[in-house]
C-alpha cells in the first residue's frame, strides 16, 4: 500500500497540481494585497473617503467607530466591505485565469491549424521494387 501511495504521489499530474496549488496561494496573496493596498484606496477616495474594509453592519444596533471596536465589544457584525474586497479579488483572479486559458487555447488552435508535413518521398529503388512486386502478383 505504501508503494502504491508513493507511485500515486510521485505521478507527474499530482506533483504539477501541488506546484499549481502553492503558486495559486502565492498569487492569491499578491492579488489580495493589490486589491486592499492599491486598488481600493483610490476607489474609496473617489467615493468620498470610504475604506471598504471598514464597512460593516453591527447586528446589535449599536454604532461602533470601527470593525475593531465592534469586535472588541464582542458585537456580531456583517463585514460587507471585506466581502466586496473578496469579490474584487475573485474577479481579478478569474480574469487572469481567463487570459491564461485563452492564450493556451490559441496556442493549441495554432498547432491544429498547422498543416502536417507530407511524408518524404520513397527512394526510387523502393518504388521500382513495389512495382515489380505488384506485376509479379498479377
Amino acid at each position: 500500500m505504501l508503494n502504491e501511495f508513493k507511485k500515486f504521489a510521485m505521478r507527474g499530474n499530482v506533483v504539477d497540481l501541488a506546484v499549481g496549488f502553492i503558486l495559486g496561494g502565492a498569487f492569491s496573496t499578491i492579488v489580495s494585497s493589490f486589491v486592499n493596498d492599491i486598488l481600493m484606496p483610490p476607489i474609496g477616495l473617489l467615493l468620498g473617503g470610504v475604506d471598504f474594509s471598514e464597512l460593516f453592519l453591527a447586528l446589535d444596533g449599536v454604532e461602533y467607530a470601527s470593525r475593531a471596536a465592534a469586535a472588541e465589544a464582542g458585537a456580531a457584525t456583517i463585514n460587507y466591505g471585506v466581502f466586496i474586497n473578496a469579490v474584487i479579488s475573485f474577479v481579478i483572479v478569474a480574469f487572469a485565469l481567463f487570459l491564461l486559458i485563452r492564450g493556451m487555447n490559441r496556442m493549441m488552435d495554432k498547432k491544429k491549424d498547422e498543416v502536417p508535413a507530407e511524408p518524404p518521398a520513397k527512394p526510387r529503388n523502393e518504388e521500382l521494387l513495389e512495382e515489380i512486386r505488384d506485376l509479379l502478383k498479377k
